[in-house]
């Protein structure tokens, strides 16, 4: 049974059986705590946690997941993988126990021909947890499961919850035997290879409290209501049903690898180690597919780093197999073919797919390339200084700079006979990850206890909106945190974050920062906001300080956005709408959103591209939003379900997490997207926008920025005006200005040669007399000495060179000069091969002089360079020069 079919099954059996079928989220997580969805359960937390109400009490997905804590794990083990998917059914207070266990036993022991996956129910063995008699009950006397099939575990293996305090309770997992060919008999506690878990039931009816790990937690008494929460690995259950040994060797997987054998001619099973490398590319390029898709770009922080990380991991694993050219393009069109079955939205997207990992496979081996030199630099100054390890700030620089995976910097340092501190690279590595994490997670909760906001919506519901129709309203105070803490009551200067029951103040969103403003109460108490943000759903707090009086929870008050903040904010946004669409006409689909910020008067705007955009291009995007503020377009909102919205065209932001009923903004006939946004009223309100220009922010991803209305004419006043200086010094007209300035910049650098080529003859000139003048040590020609300052390494080199070419005869020579440039000394030292054949070579002669002058360097034995910091030094490291030839021979 293919993989596409038990998905259909899956969703079919519990839709027909009452259960609202929710498609699967993004990958991309809407929690602060996460990078990516990582557990079939994620989008259902908030209903879990009483933060949402659920929209039906029963509900079944089938959801892409992502865990990458085992990274380099992958492919080493047939068990390990990053991208898979769980099938779920859940339950928001409805049935229990014993429901959930007869849908299990039901669906995977009905026959094919009735709809279910047809196992044979004396292979199905089953673990509950060590008190639960009530689950093992149901198993034994209502399904009819011998008790010798029945398994009691402990908390470590059949108790969930989340790791933080709140609901939890007890399991009982589903586990198949495949045979003595897989190890001993004995059940699920004896062998988990053999009898493999292929389905977990989660019975939610506890709640716990604080405590460290899988079992240190106290059980606080029982939850109002009961939940299920249960999971079915996709890739196990296809595992079993297409009697193949292991996931990698799926429907899914399996067709990569074939692709990889015909890109390289490596067959999977000859060795070990190209199986490995075998399964790293099948499991990397179909995650690295399924990440693109849901609108993840390449980049070196977050999910973006995740994403390169694989990709490059993949790409690399492709080269040790033999392949020579690029490889991702056939490697990802398998992928799309494979599971754009169970998700067509791959296949419609196709084009934006390959063009992000085209652009990534380009940029890796560019960086190989690049890297590779600085891996070089840091193998010779290691050994120079008598190192056997590379250490894990130079691992964490090619890293995090060239984009060098960690296993193939530590192979190609192995290679030069050194080893690589991993340790110190997994410290600085996890020190950069948890700044990222904890970053996005104060943005969000200011570094409050997330239950705070929780016990806040638990009584008082969620914040009403009112600022797409006002801008000041009155309101009640029904949440306030002075310190991250709840409080009743704040006083002046208090920094504090308040909660309203309605609010006219636009939380931060969608791109677009949040209002500003004032929150006055009847006492005459003023708090000043500076920022809003929903840290769970729905709720909004209002981050500022008390400017005077007290604040107090349950006082009426009287909230004001700053007016003139919003609308330039809104033109902003509504400004970004039309720029999005103008470059999806110019550039087409795959300039897609990857991004925005929509601030006072100005916005950025991000988007997928893999080249630069040419100037004329970005002139013509210009002239379209222009015309089309002339137009005077209504601008309209209204909300419909999120088909009625895909059905009109509008387009959704990668990313963004989207309800059953949307908010689809209008822009007259131009412009259809989802938003929730505030906007202008008409496109005549935006007055002007200018394009400032457009960079690149990521391999595949490059960033436009604008200004808009008062800032954008602003700044043609001010261009305008350095025109008009500009025509004063030149005396031309402004359409001359171009030609005129080229002609005096061509004259510029010509005389810049001029002056390069005056200066290199004059040190040249000096050649014939330095090597005239060397001293002898011991039969050893010696020149040593400085140049003038200012002169260049290129030079300095070649006059080095020179002078060691004049020294006639088989009589060995060293040539050591030193300068200074830029306010850092620099030397240059060559040797002959009678030199070095007494020991003089000019790397170890370098380091030495270097090391004088507060610096490094290295090279060959016979011409080498280095530098350093202290000029004043010079002489010094001329004296050691001396000393060392002298000792040396």
């Amino acid at each position: 049974m293919e993989s596409a079919e038990i998905r259909r099954r899956w969703l079919s059996f519990f839709e027909e059986r009452g259960h609202a079928v929710v498609p699967s989220a993004s990958l991309i997580a809407d929690d602060p705590t996460l990078l990516l969805v990582n557990a079939g359960m994620v989008p259902f937390k908030p209903y879990f946690l009483g933060e949402t109400k659920p929209p039906a009490p029963r509900a079944t997905s089938v959801q892409k997941c992502v865990r990458t804590p085992d990274i380099e794990e992958v492919g080493k083990t047939t068990r390990h993988g990053t991208f898979f998917q769980m099938c779920g059914n859940f339950s928001f207070g409805d049935y229990f126990k014993e429901g959930a266990i007869k849908y299990a036993w039901e669906l995977l022991t009905s026959s094919v021909a009735d709809g279910g996956y047809g196992l044979e129910p004396e292979k199905l063995w089953i673990t509950v947890y060590l008190d639960d008699d009530e689950a093992e009950t149901i198993w034994r006397e209502k399904i009819g499961v011998p008790a010798e099939r029945i398994q009691r575990l402990g908390k470590k293996d059949n108790f969930w919850s989340m790791g933080v305090p709140g609901p939890c309770g007890p399991c009982s997992e589903i586990n198949y035997d495949r045979g003595p060919d897989f190890g001993v008999e004995g059940g699920p506690a004896v062998n988990d290879e053999r009898y493999v878990e292929i389905w977990n039931l989660v019975f939610m009816q506890y709640e716990r409290g604080a405590g460290d790990g899988k079992e240190d937690f106290p059980i606080l008494g029982d939850l109002p209501s009961k939940n299920i929460d249960t999971g079915l690995g996709l890739e196990r259950l296809a595992m079993i049903l297409q009697g193949v040994q292991n996931m990698y060797e799926t429907d899914t997987l399996r067709v990569v690898m074939d692709k990889a054998t015909e890109l390289t001619g490596v067959q999977y099973g000859a060795a070990q180690g190209t199986d490995v490398s075998m399964r790293v590319v099948a499991d990397h390029i179909r995650t690295s597919v399924m990440l693109i898709g849901d609108g993840v770009t390449p980049g070196n922080e977050g999910r973006g780093y995740v994403l390169r990380r694989i990709m490059r991991r993949a790409i690399r694993n492709m080269r040790l197999m033999g392949a020579t050219g690029p490889v991702v393009q056939d490697l990802v069109d398998v992928v799309i073919n494979t599971m754009g079955q169970q998700y067509p939205e791959l296949v419609t997207d196709r084009k934006r797919i390959e063009t992000v990992a085209l652009a990534e496979e380009a940029a890796f081996l560019k960086a190989v390339k690049g890297g590779t030199n600085i891996l070089d630099t840091a193998v010779s100054e290691t050994k120079a200084a008598g190192g056997t390890v590379l250490s894990g700030d130079k691992a964490f620089l090619l890293h995090d700079t060239w984009g060098f995976p960690i296993d193939l910097t530590l192979e190609m340092a192995a290679e030069q006979g050194l080893s690589v501190d991993e340790p110190g690279f997994r410290r600085l590595m996890q020190e950069q990850r948890d700044r990222a994490k904890a970053d996005a997670k104060a943005k969000k909760t200011g570094h409050a206890d997330m239950s705070a906001y929780r016990e806040i919506a638990d009584g008082s519901g969620a914040t009403e909106f009112t600022g797409y129709a006002t801008t000041q309203g009155e309101s009640t105070i029904v949440g306030l945190l002075v310190n991250g803490v709840s409080a009743p009551a704040a006083s002046e200067g208090d920094e504090v974050e308040v909660v309203l029951d309605r609010t006219p103040f636009y939380a931060e969103g969608g791109g677009q920062l949040a209002d500003q403003g004032r929150i006055k109460l009847d006492s005459g108490a003023v708090i000043v906001v500076r920022d809003v943000q929903q840290p769970v759903p729905g709720v909004s707090v209002h981050k500022g300080s008390v400017q005077v009086g007290e604040v107090t929870v349950g006082a009426s008050a009287y909230a004001a956005i700053d007016v003139n903040r919003r609308r330039a904010i809104a033109r902003a946004h509504s400004a970004t709408h039309l720029t999005h669409q103008a470059l999806r006409d110019a550039l087409g689909p795959t300039a897609a959103q990857a991004g925005s910020e929509n601030s006072p008067g100005r916005f950025r705007f991000d988007f997928g591209s893999p080249n630069a955009v040419p100037g004329t291009v970005l002139t013509d995007v210009e002239q379209k939003i222009n015309d089309v503020l002339s137009r005077e377009l209504d601008v309209t909102a209204e909300i419909m379900s999120i088909d009625e919205a895909k059905k009109q065209g509008a387009i959704a932001e990668f990313g963004e997490k989207y309800g059953e009923r949307v908010r689809v903004v209008t822009i007259g006939d131009f412009s259809k997207e989802l938003c929730g946004g505030t906007h202008v009223g008409n496109t005549a309100q935006l007055g002007l926008v200018k394009l400032l220009g457009e960079s690149s922010i990521g391999s595949g991803v490059r960033r436009v920025e604008a200004l808009v209305g008062v800032d954008a004419y602003n700044f043609l006043a001010k261009e305008h005006t350095v025109v008009a200086q500009l025509q004063e010094l030149v005396k031309g007209r402004p359409e001359e200005l171009p030609e005129k300035i080229a002609s005096m910049l061509g004259k510029l650098k010509d005389a810049e040669k001029e002056i390069d080529k005056f200066r290199a003859e004059k040190v040249l000139q000096a050649a014939a007399g330095l090597a005239a003048g060397a001293q002898d040590i011991r039969g050893v020609a010696l020149v040593v000495g400085s140049v003038p300052d200012g002169t260049g390494a290129d030079d300095l080199r070649k006059l080095v060179l020179d002078v060691r070419g004049r020294i006639q005869g088989d009589r060995p020579a060293v040539v050591a000069l030193f300068t200074t440039a830029n306010d850092r000394p620099l030397t240059v030292i060559a040797t002959n091969e009678a030199a070095r054949e007494r020991g003089l070579k000019a790397g170890d002669l370098v380091r030495t002089a270097a090391k004088t002058l507060g610096g490094g360097g290295g090279g060959k034995p016979d011409v080498a360079q280095g530098g350093g910091q202290n000029p004043a030094a010079v002489p010094d490291a001329i004296a050691a020069v001396e000393r060392l030839v002298v000792e040396t021979v």
